[in-house]
């Protein structure tokens, strides 16, 4: 028997996945299928709930997705967001069209009707939301109310009360609409009576099935890093699995200061899995040689990384998987995710796979968010020390040695890291920071040290705060902090002179400078 759900129909928006955050946040089970998803298999799987993403399309554009109108008789609550709005008036006879004045970021939304997906505000009141779109609503399907309006939109909120169909022209996933769980609320109990009764421990209890079910009667390779993704993974993938999980941990040469040793000392010593390791750094710095394109590095250090992963696999008897601890942020940057979604980068583990990869792969925190994955690392037992480590990308330093990646670069920026981490700790934010780390840039500047005249590399600082990575802001770190940490790696780091700091925020720049 499936589990009940609410059913989110992806048109290829960016915060698809935040959706599905905020819905499970409020305890509901939800999944994400693509809006080419058959009437007959929606009607098959029996939601309890709808709800239509936004997209980056036109409803107007030749081949702009769409879905079977039939989808609004089934009689079950839907929820159009932004595009989803706009598809829910095209195809009930409403019109769209283009927007004199489009309306991309903050704005205000008055309400004028507190019922269905606005019950839990007040006629007459005021919010902020968060605009992104093109086009707008300018007549209604017969039936519909409007709910609210905005400058731009006159029907920035509407509904349909008899059929249980609702539209916004806002987004109410994401952080700038400060008051968007409500609307979401309201949608979820409201109007559709969901039962809040999905856990981190039910995901884990699920994720261990699926596992189960994935590999069979064969064996498994984790690719164990030592980060939370990978470590949960490991441990989800060990309780589903047993003996017949081994994980493998590789020296790439792109790694923190000491990194290897606590791998070693945590997982072989308290965790007591099958852990192997793979001394490959001489491997990945001979392909690495000379390659400045970001893209081209992510590529290559997936493709040696699934290259080990394959010779390994042919010692060990019975191997047919290969377990990855990749989450949702990794995969709506880099593929087009359960829809058409806009490819924004490569990463290191879902991009550059061989065409002919040997082992299948198991993904089973493919659509968590950080918060979500350590929720279930807690489910599972695992130390605090490990859940809340700082994310730490796939292609390690490589891509925070900006250009040509060298032995002497390397040293350079792992001892600068390592001060950064440190200091960081010692100022007690480490775990309120979502990630603070260092950046060695390919410019040199003059210096003077002592009587004598330097020209070293920069050091740039890169600190921000987050609560999934998919958005960031940078983290307004103490002054004293920032001299502290400038100081010591000007003085401690021979071969780095001057030292920034990052002051950008994700969008419009990403949180890794490649």
């Amino acid at each position: 028997m499936e589990r009940a759900h609410v059913l989110i129909l992806d048109f290829g928006s960016q915060y698809t996945m935040l959706i599905a955050r905020r819905i499970r946040e409020e305890s509901v089970y939800c999944e994400i299928h693509p809006c080419t998803m058959p009437l007959a298999e929606v009607r098959r799987r029996a939601p309890v709930a709808i709800i239509l993403s936004g997209g980056p399309s036109s409803v107007f554009d030749e081949g702009a997705p769409s879905i079977d109108p039939a989808l609004f008789d089934l009689g079950v609550p839907v929820l159009g967001i932004c595009y989803g709005e706009q598809l829910i008036a095209h195809l009930g006879g409403g019109r769209v069209e283009p927007s004199e004045s489009r309306e991309y970021g903050a704005a205000k939304v008055t309400i004028h009707r507190n019922e269905g997906i606005l019950s839990r505000f007040d006629a007459g009141e005021t919010i902020d939301v968060w605009m992104s779109h093109g086009d707008r609503v300018m007549a209604l399907p017969p039936g519909f109310e409007p709910l609210g309006t905005s400058a731009h939109s006159p029907f920035a909120a509407v509904g349909n009360a008899a059929r249980r169909i609702y539209g916004v022209q806002f987004h109410p996933e994401v952080a700038h609409t400060p008051r968007g769980t409500d609307v979401l609320k309201s949608f979820l109990f409201d109007v559709a009576g969901c039962v809040p009764d999905w856990s981190a421990g039910a995901f884990a209890e699920e994720a261990i099935a699926r596992v189960r079910s994935m590999v069979g009667e064969g064996r498994a390779l984790c690719a164990l890093s030592g980060g939370v993704d990978s470590s949960v993974a490991a441990i989800l993938c060990q309780k589903a699995l047993g003996d017949r999980l081994t994980c493998i941990f590789v020296d790439n040469g792109v790694l923190r200061k000491g990194e290897r040793d606590q791998v070693e000392r945590v997982f072989l010593g308290s965790f007591g899995l099958d852990l192997r390791v793979i001394d490959a750094r001489k491997r990945f710095m001979d392909a690495l040689a000379g390659v400045s394109d970001p893209e081209q590095k992510r590529k290559i250090i997936g493709r040696v990384f699934i290259e080990v992963f394959d010779e390994e696999a042919a010692k060990i008897d019975g191997i047919t998987h290969l377990v990855q601890g990749t989450l949702y942020p990794d995969v709506i940057e880099s593929v087009s995710f359960k829809g058409p979604s806009a490819v924004i980068k490569s990463h290191h583990n879902v991009g550059g796979l061989p065409e002919h990869m040997k082992l299948a792969l198991v993904e089973p925190l493919r659509e968590l968010f950080k918060d979500e994955v350590r929720a279930v690392g807690d489910a599972l037992g695992i130390p605090r020390a490990i859940l809340w480590r700082q994310p730490f990308p796939g292609p390690g330093l490589a891509i925070r040695v900006i250009g040509p990646v060298s032995e002497e670069s390397l040293d350079i920026l792992r001892a600068a890291d390592a001060i950064v981490d440190h200091e960081i700790r010692e100022a007690g934010l480490y775990e309120s920071v979502w990630q603070a780390f260092a950046v060695l840039l390919p410019v040199r500047t003059v210096g003077v040290m002592g009587d004598g005249r330097t020209y070293d590399q920069v050091c740039a600082i890169r600190a921000v705060q987050s609560q999934d990575g998919m958005t960031a802001d940078w983290a307004r770190l103490p002054h004293e902090l920032l001299a502290r940490v400038s100081s010591r790696i000007i003085n401690e780091v021979r071969g780095i002179n001057r030292v920034v700091y990052d002051i950008s925020s994700k969008p419009p720049a990403t949180i890794e400078w490649e």
